[in-house]
């Protein structure tokens, strides 16, 4: 098997990460909503994660008040198990370790029990829920890590 390449997301992935939303996604961004946020918003990051020159996974946060906000974290169906969630995770952050961010935050599904282990293992933890957050009523676990002071 090809090596796993986890990099900064270029507008040229545009297409594949489209496609990622849609795969994993009931309610996917549009792809204008992805192109104004990866090419015009400042505070926000993307990372891809790369096999055999194809974006089987990826991650947009945006960095607020040096805080990182999660907002999507999507592997393709046909990659899963193959911890490439994992990587992407640990690389987002040691990027937000080495650029002194104080807390990352993300809210998940309170059914997604995979995730929800996968963060915990990261160090974050669970801090509060909110209602009904998603678009069938399914509430948002919110999950924190934060710095060590």
């Amino acid at each position: 098997m090809a090596e796993l390449i986890i990099r900064e997301a270029r507008i040229e992935d545009i297409d594949e990460i489209v496609l990622l939303e849609e795969q994993c996604f009931a309610t996917p961004w549009s792809r204008e909503s992805l192109m104004h946020d990866m090419h015009s918003n400042e505070m926000s990051g993307y990372i891809v994660a790369e096999l055999d020159n194809r974006v089987v996974g990826y991650m947009g946060f945006w960095n607020i008040m040096n805080e990182a906000h999660v907002n999507n974290v999507a592997v393709s169906p046909d990659y899963r198990r193959m911890k490439i969630g994992s990587a992407i995770i640990d690389a987002f952050l040691k990027f937000t370790d080495s650029d002194h961010i104080d807390a990352e935050t993300l809210e998940v599904r309170v059914s997604n029990a995979p995730a929800i282990g996968l963060y915990k293992k990261f160090g974050f933890a669970e801090a509060g829920v909110r209602p009904k957050y998603y678009e069938n009523g399914e509430d948002a676990l919110i999950m924190w890590r934060k710095r060590e002071e």
